[in-house]
């Protein structure tokens, strides 16, 4: 499996996302408290897009007109029809056995481990032939 820098660790502040495309196909990267999780952007309900949505806690009630919003930045709701998700494990609170999102490895890894050095420049001979410069490739 390949893989793709898609962002700074610093563009995806804690409770927000970004959504990058790789490959052709979008991915919505979250932030939960210091955590990266990435997504489909796709809701398996109806198609849309998650990272339109909001980012929210679990609602949870002790009976009419109590509640209280539990684990803050946790759920995305899909902007379709309200579908409520687990960002770490894409997993729906609205149809908990059959419905989940897709998901995908993501890790935050330093620069140097991405890119391996050292960088040297690829270098070509030159001469001068009757007041032409001549560049062998």
């Amino acid at each position: 499996m390949s893989r793709y820098v898609v962002a700074k660790a610093g563009e995806v502040a804690p409770g927000t996302s970004k959504l990058v495309t790789v490959k052709g196909r979008e991915i919505g990267i979250f932030n939960v408290q210091g955590a990266y999780y990435a997504l489909a952007n796709t809701c398996p309900h109806e198609g849309g897009s998650l990272c339109e949505g909001r980012i929210t806690g679990l609602v949870q009630s002790d009976g009419p007109g109590q509640y209280k919003l539990l684990r803050k930045g946790e759920f995305l709701r899909c902007p379709f029809h309200g579908w409520e998700f687990e960002v770490a494990t894409g997993q729906s609170y609205c149809d908990p056995t059959s419905m989940r999102i897709r998901q995908f490895n993501v890790e935050v890894a330093p620069g140097e481990d991405v890119v391996k050095g050292p960088y040297v420049a690829e270098s070509f001979p030159v001469s001068v032939e009757e007041e032409y410069l001549v560049v062998e490739v």
